[in-house]
C-alpha cells in the first residue's frame, strides 16, 4: 500500500480516522498548527536550520508504548498533540529500540549499542570512554536539561552532561509517590505539590516547563531537553477522570481492538509488507508463564473469559490508554510553551518508545501491591488478582500496582507479534515521529527506511552543529538528517541482543531468534510481521548473516552468542 502523503492524513483526520479532536484536562492540550517549512540545503556536519542557526531539540521517550498505541500509528486512545506533531513532521515505519528499558536509553544518549556502555543487561553504568549527547551538545554551546526517568546507574544525569535534571533515577515505581522523585544538582528544589495533586507525568512536564524557562531567562543559547516519561509503564496508574474515558472502549476485549487497529494501519499506509494480521502470540517460556501453565501458549481469546475477567482485564487496559492520554495531554503543554514563544518552529522534536508492549507475564497480568512504595523492586513475585465490584475502581488508583499482561501487550503491538524483551518486531519496533517545521519540508509523510534508536546521537550533533569527540568510543549509529533532506537511504546493518533473543536486519532481511532457539529468516519487504520462515530455503544467507551477528556479538560482548547452536523446540508461533 502507497504511503500517506500530507493530503490524505488530514483527510483522514477529518473523517474521525485519527483521534485529533483535543480532550481537556488540568494538563491542557493544544493543536499545533501546520507551520510552512523551508527545505534542508546545507551539507553533513552543520546545522540544517540555517535561516536562525541551531534548533532546540526535545527529545522525548515515552516508556513501554507499544507501535499502534498512538491515533497516527493506528491506536484508539486520544493522542491528538502527537497526531498532529505526525501531521507536519514524519513518522518512521520502521524505526527500532532495543527491546527494554535502560540498554535502550543507553543506545539512545550515547549512540552506541547499549553491549558497548556497560547494557547489555538491566544494570551498569555508562563508562567514561563514551559520550553522551548532552555532553557534546555542551560544547557547541547548548543548555541541556533532563527530565523524567534516568535508569542509567552511576554517577547519574548531571555528571553526565545534563545541566538541570529532575525525574527517577531509577527504572520503574508509583506515579502518585513524590519521594520517588529527585532534583539534581544536590541542593536544588523541587516543586512542592499539594498532598494528593501529585502525578508524575505531570510534574515531569512542570519541571521540564520550569527548564526551558531558566533558558530563555539565561540567553539566547539553544537548549536541549530529554523528556523521558515513565508512562505508561507499569505499575499502570492514571487519574481516574482519565481511565473514565476508556472505560466502555475496552469491553470489546483485544481480539477486536487488534482488528481495528490493523484495519487504521492499512488506512493509514503503514503496513507495507503487510498481507494480515498475525495470530495472538505466544508466551515465550518465563518463571511467572511457566508457574501459571501460560509458557508456549497463545494468548486466550477474549470471548473465552469469564465475565469478571473481562471486566478486570478491562480496567487495566483502561487505566494504560489513561496514561498515554495523559502523556499526550502534557507533551501538548509543552508544545504549547514553545509556539506561544515563538520557538515552536525553530525546535526539531523526537517522539519514541524505549520498547515494544509489555507482556510481563502472562495473559492476566500481575499485582504487586507490596512494591508501592519503592523504587525497582521485582515483580515476578506477584501472582494475580481478580479485582471485581469496588476493587475494579482501585485499579489506577496509589494504592495499586498492575500490569495489563500479554494479552492486551499483544494489541498494543499490532500488526506484529512478541513483545519487549524480545527481538521480533513487537519487542523492537517503536513509533518515531520526527517535527521541525524551520528544517523539514516533508510534512504528514511516511519514511520506511529502517532506523535504530542510536542514531538520535548522530543527528543531534549533525543539527546542532557538534563535534563528536576524540578518544571515545565510535558511535554505531547514523544521522537521520539525509530522511530529513528526502535523500535516498544507504544499505545498513542493524544488530540486537537482550537476554539471547537477537537479530539481525540488513536490507530487506532480517534473521531472529528467541534465546536458545533456531535463527528464522524473513523477507521484510513481503513479510514484516515475520509469518513466514524463509530459513530452511536460503541456508546460505542464514549462514551469512549468522556469521555477521557473530562478529558483532563477539566485538561488543552481546550475551547469548552462542544460544543461536542450541537445538531447536518443536513448534513455532
Amino acid at each position: 500500500m502507497r504511503a500517506t502523503n500530507r493530503r490524505d492524513f488530514l483527510k483522514l483526520a477529518a473523517a474521525g480516522t485519527l483521534a485529533l479532536p483535543m480532550v481537556g484536562s488540568s494538563a491542557s492540550s493544544t493543536s499545533i498548527d501546520s507551520a510552512g517549512s523551508t527545505a534542508l540545503t546545507t551539507g553533513r556536519g552543520r546545522p540544517l536550520d540555517g535561516a536562525r542557526g541551531r534548533p532546540n531539540i526535545v527529545l522525548i521517550l515515552a516508556d513501554d508504548l507499544g507501535y499502534s498505541d498512538l491515533g497516527c500509528y493506528g491506536g484508539e486512545i486520544a493522542t491528538p498533540n502527537l497526531d498532529r506533531l505526525a501531521q507536519g513532521g514524519l513518522r518512521f515505519t520502521q524505526f527500532y529500540n532495543c527491546a527494554r528499558c535502560c540498554p535502550s536509553r543507553a543506545s539512545l544518549l550515547t549512540g552506541l549499542y547499549p553491549h558497548e556502555v556497560g547494557f547489555g543487561g538491566m544494570s551498569g553504568s555508562l563508562p567514561p570512554n563514551c559520550a553522551t549527547i548532552p555532553e557534546v551538545l555542551k560544547t557547541a554551546g547548548y543548555r541541556t536539561f533532563m527530565s523524567g526517568k534516568w535508569h542509567l546507574g552511576q554517577p547519574g544525569p548531571v555528571l553526565r552532561g545534563f545541566d538541570e535534571f529532575y525525574g527517577m533515577l531509577g527504572g520503574y515505581g508509583s506515579f502518585w509517590n513524590p519521594a520517588l522523585y529527585t532534583r539534581r544538582p544536590e541542593g536544588r528544589v523541587p516543586r512542592s505539590y499539594p498532598e494528593g495533586t501529585f502525578y508524575s507525568t505531570d510534574a515531569i512536564t512542570d519541571h521540564a516547563l520550569d527548564f526551558i524557562t531558566s533558558a530563555r531567562q539565561a540567553g539566547d543559547k539553544p537548549f536541549f531537553l530529554y523528556l523521558a516519561f515513565n508512562a505508561p509503564h507499569f505499575p499502570l496508574h492514571a487519574p481516574k477522570a482519565e481511565i473514565a474515558k476508556y472505560a466502555q472502549t475496552y469491553e470489546q476485549g483485544w481480539d477486536k481492538i487488534r482488528d481495528a487497529r490493523y484495519a487504521r494501519q492499512q488506512q493509514l499506509g503503514l503496513l507495507a509488507g503487510v498481507s494480515s494480521l498475525t495470530p495472538r502470540s505466544v508466551i515465550p517460556p518465563n518463571v511467572v508463564a511457566t508457574k501459571h501453565g501460560w509458557a508456549d501458549k497463545a494468548n486466550p481469546a477474549w470471548d473465552t473469559l469469564e465475565a469478571e475477567r473481562r471486566a478486570d482485564l478491562t480496567r487495566r487496559m483502561a487505566a494504560f490508554a489513561g496514561a498515554v492520554d495523559r502523556m499526550d495531554q502534557n507533551i501538548g503543554r509543552v508544545i504549547a510553551d514553545l509556539k506561544q514563544h515563538d520557538e515552536l518552529e525553530h525546535t526539531l522534536i523526537f517522539f519514541l518508545s524505549d520498547n515494544g508492549a509489555c507482556a510481563e507475564w502472562d495473559p492476566f497480568g500481575f499485582d504487586v501491591a507490596q512494591n508501592v512504595h519503592e523504587i525497582n523492586l521485582g515483580t515476578t513475585s506477584g501472582d494475580n488478582v481478580l479485582h471485581t465490584g469496588a476493587a475494579l475502581d482501585e485499579i489506577g488508583a496509589p494504592g495499586s500496582y498492575v500490569s495489563y499482561g500479554s494479552a492486551w501487550a499483544n494489541a498494543c503491538n499490532t500488526p506484529f507479534r512478541l513483545y519487549k524483551h524480545y527481538s521480533h518486531e513487537g519487542g523492537i519496533a517503536t513509533p518515531l515521529i520526527i517535527h521541525w517545521p524551520a528544517g523539514l519540508k516533508r510534512g504528514g509523510e511516511l519514511e520506511r527506511r529502517p532506523g535504530h534508536i542510536s542514531d538520535v546521537m548522530a543527528t543531534c550533533l549533525e543539527v546542532g552543529g557538534a563535534a563528536y569527540p576524540a578518544g571515545k568510543l565510535a558511535p554505531a549509529g547514523r544521522s537521520l538528517a539525509p530522511a530529513l533532506r528526502s535523500e535516498p537511504a544507504e544499505l545498513r546493518t542493524i544488530f540486537f541482543e537482550h537476554e539471547g533473543n537477537r537479530a539481525v536486519r540488513s536490507g530487506k532481511w532480517k534473521l531472529v531468534a528467541l534465546a536458545h532457539g533456531n535463527w528464522e529468516l524473513y523477507d521484510m519487504d513481503a513479510d514484516r510481521v515475520e509469518l513466514h520462515d524463509l530459513a530452511a530455503t536460503q541456508p546460505e544467507r542464514v549462514k551469512q548473516m549468522a556469521a555477521q551477528w557473530d562478529e558483532w556479538a563477539a566485538r561488543v560482548h552481546a550475551h547469548g552468542r552462542e544460544a543461536h547452536a542450541a537445538p531447536k523446540k518443536k513448534g513455532r508461533e
